[in-house]
C-alpha cells in the first residue's frame, strides 16, 4: 500500500494517454472518474460535470466522499467501496449520493482497482450514472401494480381472477367471494371447473373454454354456474389467455360477472310481451285504441266499449272525433291533437269527451305516435282514463277552500268590531256605572261578547280541524304520572337496544294545566327519538327541574348528535337527518313537529343542544308550572295589575276601536294617543316618542307592516314595543308579525288582562 502513494503512474496514464483523455473527457452521461490509492480525485470529465454539478478545478484534489449523504459516510461505505475494490479488483452499489447543491440522485456506482504491470494498486477508477429516473419509473410502477391490485382486489361486482395453463385458480378477489361464496383459502390451487354444474362438466365445457382461450386469445359466453352452497346462477365468463414477451403462455385471466337478476328480467319481459295483448283487452278501467295515421280507430279494447258505450263492431274504421264534443269538433281540435302528437310524439291534455248516448265525461287523454324503423309516424295509440270523478272532488276540494278562507275572512270580519265593544265593556267596569241596571246590561253585553269571541274561536277550531289542525284539552294534571307514562311506554325499545337509562324525578308533586295525552305524546316522541339515534348500549337520561315558573324537561343521550346547523330545522314538517344512522328505520319526519306544536299549545317552548355529530344530544322542554286561563277561574280585568305609567300610540283605521283602546289605557293609568292611518302614526311617533304602539295590520294605503319596518328603520329613542292588533290569528299570521319588526301579536279582541300583562312586560323591558 505504501506504494499507492505515488501518484505518476496515474499521472502517466492521463498525460501520456491522448486519444483515451479525449474520449473520457467527452462522455456525458457518465462520470468517469480517476481516484489515487486514498480516494483523492484525480481527474474528472464532462460527464461528472454534468451529473454532480463540480467544476474540474473545484473537487481535483478532494476526497470523494464528499459525494455521500452524511448517513452513508457514518456506515462507513466510501471506505468500505475502496477496500473491496483493492481486494476483489471491483465494487458496485447502488444508493443516494449528492450534488454540489445538496441535492440528492439515485447513482449506480462501479469502481474498479488500477494495477501497474507489478500488480501493484496505482489507484482507482470511477464510474457513476444517474439513476434517478429509472429509480422513479421503478418505484411508479411498483404503486401502480398495487393499486392495479389493490382495485381488483376490492371490486365486488366482478369475479376476477387469475388460472394457471392448467386451470386452477392462482388469485382471488372480494368480488369473487361475493358471487361464488368460496374465500381465497378454500378455492386457490382448485380446479376452476368446480365451478360448472354436472351438465357442463359432462359436456366437456371448462376444457373447451382452455382451449380456445389459448388458440383464440380469447372465449367468452354466458352460463349457469354453481356458488359454493350449490345454487346455480347465470354468468357471463370473458377467459383471456396471458402470454410472457415470449409467446410463453402462463395463465389466463378470467372475469366472471352474476346477471341472474338480468335474465330473469329478459325472461318477465318476453312473457310480459305475449301478456300485454291479453292484459289491453282485459283493460276496463282505460280506453287504449289505435289509430291509422288519418285517425281511423283500427283497435277497440274492452275498456274503451265500457267508457264510449261503442261496441268494437260499430266505431272500428270511424274517425276518433266522433269522441269529441260537437263544439271541439267544430274547432278541428281532433285533427289538431293528431298533429302535436306527430310533431313532438305525443299530446297529453285534459278535457270533456263524449260517449255513444251524448253524455260528455271528463277525461284525461295521451296520443302518442308509433314510427317505423326509419322514424316516419305511421299509426297512433290513444289512452283515455275518466276523471269525472276526480274532477269532481277537485271542485269539492275548491268549494272546501273558499269555504275555509270564507270563514277566516269571517272570524277577521267579526273580531275587528268585537274589538272596541270589548274594550268598552273593560272600559265601563273600571269606571264603574253606579246604576245597578246599567252594571246589569253592561255584564251581559260582557257576557254575551264573550260568548261571540268564543263562537268565533270555536268556529276557527272547526276549520283547523277540517284543515289537519287540532287543538289541546287542558285539565289540572301531575307532570310526573305523564312522564311517567311515556317512560313505561318507551322501556321496550330501550331494553331492546340494550341501553341504560337515567331517571331523575322529584318526590314531589309536579302539579300543572295541560292535556295529558298530547303531553305523553311529547315525551314518548323525544324518549324514542333519543333511543333509536343512540348506539346500541349507549346512555339516555331524563330528569326535571324548576325554573323561573317553568318545569324543565331535558332528555339526553350520547348517540348520533345533530350538526349545529341543524337545532332549529329538526322541528320543522317533514324533515328528518340521516334517517338511517344507527340503524334506524325511517319515518314520516313528523314527530319533532308534533313536539313543537303541542308545546306552544301548553305556553311552553322546546328547543335542542348538541356539540355536533356523535356528540349526543340534549331536548329540552319548558312547560309553564301554572297556566291561568285553563287551572284558575278566569281573572276579572279589575284584578289585573297595574303596570307604570308609560307612552302608548294606539294605530287603527276602526275608529270605535282606536278610541276605545285609548280610553281603557287612560282609564288604566297610560298616557295614551290614538291616530287612524300609518302617515300620521309615522308624524307622531317623532314628537311623542312612544314606549308602547299598538298597530292595526289592515289599514289602506299603508298597511302595520310598512308602519312597522319604517319605525323600525328609524332608530327611535326610546325604541318602542310594538304589538300587532289585528283579527288575523293563525300561526301562520303570527309568525308573519314577527318577521316583520312585531314584539307580540295581539288577536282582536283583546283581552283586557292580556293587555296589561303586555304592558308589565313592555315597562320592565324598557
Amino acid at each position: 500500500m505504501a506504494q499507492a502513494k505515488d501518484e505518476k503512474p496515474l499521472k502517466r496514464i492521463l498525460d501520456t494517454d491522448a486519444p483515451f483523455r479525449v474520449f473520457v473527457e467527452s462522455v456525458r452521461d457518465y462520470a468517469l472518474i480517476m481516484l489515487d490509492p486514498q480516494g483523492t480525485i484525480v481527474s474528472w470529465n464532462s460527464g461528472a460535470e454534468a451529473i454532480k454539478g463540480y467544476a474540474a478545478d473545484e473537487i481535483i484534489g478532494r476526497h470523494f466522499t464528499i459525494f455521500y449523504p452524511q448517513e452513508s459516510i457514518a456506515s462507513g461505505l466510501p471506505e468500505r467501496e475502496l477496500v473491496v475494490a483493492e481486494a476483489v479488483g471491483r465494487f458496485e452499489d447502488e444508493g443516494w449520493r449528492l450534488r454540489k447543491d445538496g441535492t440528492r440522485f439515485w447513482a449506480n456506482v462501479i469502481i474498479t482497482a488500477l494495477r501497474d504491470r507489478a500488480g501493484n494498486l496505482i489507484g482507482f477508477a470511477k464510474v457513476t450514472r444517474d439513476l434517478s429516473e429509472r429509480r422513479k419509473s421503478e418505484e411508479n410502477l411498483r404503486a401502480s401494480e398495487l393499486r392495479f391490485r389493490s382495485l381488483v382486489q376490492n371490486v365486488r361486482d366482478y369475479a376476477i381472477f387469475m388460472l394457471d395453463p392448467d386451470g386452477r385458480v392462482a388469485t382471488w378477489n372480494e368480488g369473487a367471494q361475493h358471487i361464488t361464496g368460496w374465500t381465497a383459502n378454500e378455492i386457490i390451487g382448485q380446479h376452476f371447473s368446480r365451478f360448472y354444474p354436472q351438465d357442463a362438466l359432462a359436456r366437456g365445457i371448462p376444457a373447451h373454454e382452455l382451449k380456445t382461450a389459448t388458440t383464440e386469445g380469447r372465449f367468452e359466453d354466458e352460463g349457469w354456474r354453481l356458488r359454493k352452497d350449490g345454487t346455480r346462477f347465470w354468468a357471463n365468463v370473458v377467459l383471456t389467455a396471458i402470454r410472457d414477451p415470449q409467446g410463453q403462455l402462463f395463465g389466463f385471466t378470467k372475469i366472471t360477472r352474476d346477471l341472474t337478476e338480468r335474465r330473469r328480467h329478459e325472461h318477465e319481459l318476453r312473457a310480459s310481451e305475449e301478456k300485454f295483448r291479453l292484459l289491453v283487452e282485459g283493460v276496463v278501467d282505460y280506453a287504449i285504441i289505435t289509430l291509422d295515421r288519418d285517425g281511423f280507430i283500427t283497435s277497440w279494447n274492452t275498456g274503451a266499449a265500457r267508457l264510449n258505450g261503442y261496441a268494437a263492431s260499430e266505431i272500428l274504421g270511424r274517425h276518433f272525433s266522433r269522441l269529441y264534443p260537437t263544439e271541439e269538433i267544430a274547432t278541428n281540435k281532433p285533427w289538431h291533437d293528431l298533429i302535436v302528437a306527430r310533431d313532438e310524439g305525443r299530446c297529453v291534455e285534459e278535457g270533456w269527451r263524449s260517449r255513444r248516448d251524448g253524455t260528455q265525461y271528463w277525461a284525461n287523454n295521451l296520443i302518442a305516435s308509433m314510427h317505423d324503423s326509419d322514424g316516419r309516424s305511421h299509426s297512433y295509440y290513444m289512452v283515455t282514463q275518466d276523471l269525472s270523478q276526480r274532477k269532481y272532488a277537485e271542485d269539492l276540494a275548491d268549494a272546501a277552500q273558499r269555504t275555509h278562507e270564507f270563514i277566516a275572512m269571517l272570524a277577521h270580519e267579526l273580531r275587528n268590531p268585537l274589538a272596541p265593544i270589548r274594550n268598552a265593556v273593560a272600559l265601563m267596569e273600571r269606571k264603574g256605572l253606579g246604576d245597578p241596571v246599567l252594571e246589569s246590561m253592561r255584564q251581559t253585553i260582557d257576557r254575551q261578547s264573550l260568548l261571540l269571541t268564543r263562537i268565533v274561536d270555536e268556529l276557527l277550531d272547526v276549520n283547523r280541524i277540517a284543515r289537519g289542525q287540532f287543538t289541546i284539552e287542558r285539565r289540572p294534571i301531575e307532570l310526573r304520572d305523564v312522564l311517567n307514562r311515556a317512560l313505561e311506554t318507551s322501556r321496550p325499545l330501550i331494553e331492546q337496544r340494550h341501553q341504560t337509562l337515567e331517571v331523575k324525578l322529584p318526590d314531589s308533586p309536579l302539579p300543572m294545566s295541560g292535556d295529558p295525552m298530547r303531553l305523553t305524546q311529547v315525551f314518548l316522541n323525544l324518549m324514542n327519538n333519543a333511543a333509536k339515534y343512540t348506539h346500541i348500549g349507549g346512555n339516555l337520561g331524563l330528569k326535571i327541574e324548576t325554573e323561573d315558573g317553568y318545569y324543565c324537561v331535558r332528555v339526553t343521550d350520547n348517540g348520533k348528535g345533530i350538526p349545529p346547523g341543524s337545532l332549529d330545522s329538526v322541528f320543522e314538517l317533514f324533515l328528518q337527518l340521516d334517517p338511517e344512522s344507527c340503524g334506524t328505520q325511517g319515518g314520516l319526519g313528523v314527530g319533532l313537529a308534533l313536539v313543537r306544536r303541542i308545546v306552544e299549545l301548553h305556553g311552553g317552548r322546546v328547543f335542542a343542544r348538541s356539540e355536533g355529530l356523535n356528540h349526543g344530544s340534549e331536548f329540552v322542554v319548558q312547560l309553564p308550572t301554572v297556566d291561568a286561563s285553563a287551572a284558575e277561574p278566569p281573572r276579572d280585568p279589575a284584578d289585573a295589575a297595574t303596570p307604570r305609567r308609560m307612552r302608548v300610540l294606539v294605530v287603527d283605521d276602526n275608529r270605535d276601536a282606536a278610541d276605545s283602546m285609548r280610553m281603557l289605557l287612560e282609564a288604566s293609568g297610560q298616557e295614551a294617543r290614538c291616530v287612524y292611518d300609518g302617515v300620521s302614526a309615522l308624524e307622531i311617533a317623532e314628537s311623542f316618542h312612544p314606549e308602547v304602539i299598538l298597530l292595526d295590520i289592515g289599514m289602506p294605503s299603508m298597511d302595520g307592516y310598512q308602519v312597522v319596518r319604517e319605525l323600525r328603520a328609524r332608530k327611535l329613542v326610546p325604541p318602542p314595543t310594538i304589538a300587532a292588533l289585528t283579527g288575523w290569528g293563525q300561526d301562520s299570521d303570527k309568525k308573519k308579525t314577527q318577521e316583520a319588526g312585531f314584539d307580540h301579536h295581539f288577536t282582536k279582541p283583546v283581552d283586557a288582562v292580556e293587555l296589561m300583562a303586555f304592558l308589565e312586560r313592555a315597562a320592565a323591558r324598557s
